[in-house]
């Protein structure tokens, strides 16, 4: 999908939606990497699809994971791509979503799913900006703007050695945390109506 959405586009009347909309529109301005909290069905995928139409990547590709619903074999394929013949069942080259994204956006949606081997590759693409896809010989170069979103609390599954700490602090450049929608009531009737 083509990031076009706009902040306009938001629903936020409720006072605690604006202070989020003005970090949202501050982290637009810049590309660190954003990491979006907040309970499931509050809207995470829609403020990250509102950064990217209001940044300068708006118009390139906004590539949307979610980590929590790859199986666990898979991940590293989906995630970095894959080569003809590189495992059983490869029966044609794929990229991944990191390469499907270059130039955009990545959102990476229930990024505390994310298995621990998996998270160090991940880790290796964010301070390298290359990917190696499984099988292939040599890594390619992207440039692409990462939002993860997450409902966990990532600092204790940081303390209970569940996420990596060094991946926490690279993906957190800046956070948002988005209210509930039980805290944004005058929001709701509008979200329905859409």
């Amino acid at each position: 999908t083509e990031g076009k959405m706009g902040f306009e586009d938001m629903i936020a009347g409720a006072p605690t939606m604006r202070s989020v909309v003005r970090l949202g529109q501050r982290a637009a301005a810049s590309s660190i990497p954003i990491l979006i909290l907040g309970e499931s069905g509050v809207g995470k995928e829609v403020i990250a699809r509102c950064i990217q139409g209001a940044s300068d990547r708006a118009g390139k590709p906004f590539i949307s994971v979610n980590c929590g619903a790859i199986p666990e074999n898979l991940v590293e394929s989906i995630l970095f791509g894959h080569e003809k013949g590189s495992f059983t069942g490869a029966h044609e080259k794929k990229l991944g979503k990191f390469v499907e994204a270059d130039g955009g956006t990545l959102f990476l949606d229930e990024v505390g799913e994310l298995p621990l081997d998996m998270q160090v590759k991940l880790l290796r693409v964010l301070q390298e900006g290359e990917v190696d896809a499984v099988g292939s010989r040599r890594p390619t170069k992207i440039d692409v703007r990462i939002i993860s979103a997450t409902n966990r609390d990532l600092e204790s599954e940081v303390a209970g050695g569940r996420f990596r700490e060094d991946l926490y602090y690279r993906i957190a450049g800046m956070t948002l945390n988005l209210p509930a929608l039980r805290q944004r009531p005058q929001d709701i009737a509008p979200i329905v109506e859409q």
